[in-house]
């Protein structure tokens, strides 16, 4: 997205743009090593078949976070800020596969001068939802200083 979005311009039941990114097996691997997760379900695709029982290495579920919460940074703009960003893990993604992040506005409030916008936030592939959780961004109010 391109430029600020503010509190006053967006209303609940709105969705935010998603992000869609085709995770690879470079990336996972990369992953691991910048995490220290070493665990082989992610980089060792015959780890991952014989031992684990998976069809492909797995696209780690802090990954999978983290590319929601760029979602919300990208939407939210230079001047705004997560809150608060909770998540559950629920389905594997394998890479190769498309997985779209995005999110929903399902309330509004104005605390102390701020703007906070409550969301639904969800990673998906096609129309099961690996990720599903909720999050609060305070985005700035039209017409106050940057």
């Amino acid at each position: 997205m391109t430029g600020q979005v503010y509190y006053d311009d967006i209303g609940v039941g709105e969705p935010i743009p998603t992000l869609t990114v085709t995770p690879d097996e470079t990336q996972l691997f990369f992953f691991s090593a910048a995490t220290y997760n070493g665990h082989r379900i992610h980089y060792d695709k015959q780890w991952a078949r014989d031992v684990e029982g998976y069809d492909d290495v797995l696209v780690h579920g802090p990954l999978q976070a983290a590319l929601l919460a760029r979602a919300l940074g990208d939407w939210i703009g230079g001047r705004g800020r997560l809150v608060c960003f909770s998540v559950q893990n629920r389905a594997t993604a394998l890479p190769g596969q498309s997985l779209t992040f995005g999110a929903v506005v399902t309330g509004k409030r104005l605390t102390d001068g701020a703007g906070l916008v409550d969301l639904e936030i969800s990673g998906r592939r096609d129309d099961t939802v690996l990720m599903p959780g909720t999050a609060t961004v305070e985005l700035p109010l039209r017409g106050t200083p940057s």
